[in-house]
């Protein structure tokens, strides 16, 4: 068997290729973590994504963006990450994974302080609603993990709610998101302001405002957002 990195080594391994590790966790099965093919168990498990914009321009300046092939930066992801774990006999694990689709959300909320938020997306105390998970390692050994940081949401202390009282459309209430009115929104004349610095909604909160992204990450995203629904 492959000896377990250290958590430290595989944080300079992601960001040497431009990603963020984003913390980890002891698999139980309620996290419906998959086995190895051979069947081995995942004993735990490591993700990695983007904190705020400090990873974008590895990204920009890789071949994916430029290839004119559909999801450039799932495929950029998956070959850092799937390269990162083949040192380590480790498997790679994806949001675009399935169906059945791994719960990144819950795996997540294991390896980190986030939360959900009003808006639906998780924040975190430092990042704000500005990071992402772009996949994961499984190992087949225990990794030594950080003290888990067991911070609240900074949601729990917000009493004015801006996030929920900023869209133009009203798209966001604290129990719905109204997919419809939002994207009419992002591809009108009047959206052009969400679609090339993010969602007014999620700009608004206070939360991590230094971690916002660019204006070319921030466009990167809500294009594909608009793609996402146009193509359900």
């Amino acid at each position: 068997m492959t000896p377990a990195p250290s958590f430290e080594a595989l944080r300079t391994a992601a960001e040497a290729v431009g990603l963020a590790i984003r913390g980890g966790f002891y698999p139980e099965p309620k996290d419906s973590v998959p086995a190895f093919p051979d069947g081995g168990v995942t004993l735990t498990v490591v993700l990695f994504g983007f904190a705020g914009g400090r990873q974008w321009p590895a990204f920009a300046a890789s071949a994916e963006p430029a290839d004119g092939r559909p999801n450039p930066l799932d495929r950029w992801s998956r070959r850092l990450i799937d390269a990162i774990g083949s040192c380590y006999g480790a498997i790679g694990l994806y949001p675009s994974d399935g169906p059945p689709w791994p719960p990144f959300q819950q795996w997540a909320r294991r390896a980190e302080p986030v939360h959900v938020s009003p808006l639906g997306m998780l924040i975190h105390p430092d990042y704000g609603l500005w990071h992402s998970y772009r996949g994961a390692l499984g190992f087949r050994s225990r990794v030594e993990l950080p003290i888990p940081d067991r911070r609240e949401s900074p949601c729990s202390s917000c009493a004015g709610k801006p996030c929920l009282r900023t869209c133009p459309v009203g798209a966001f209430t604290p129990n719905h998101f109204d997919t419809f009115a939002c994207t009419d929104h992002v591809a009108s004349k009047d959206g052009a302001d969400c679609l090339r610095m993010s969602c007014r909604a999620r700009r608004s909160c206070p939360v991590g405002a230094a971690y916002r992204y660019g204006s070319a990450q921030s466009e990167f995203h809500m294009a594909a957002f608009l793609g996402a629904n146009d193509a359900s």
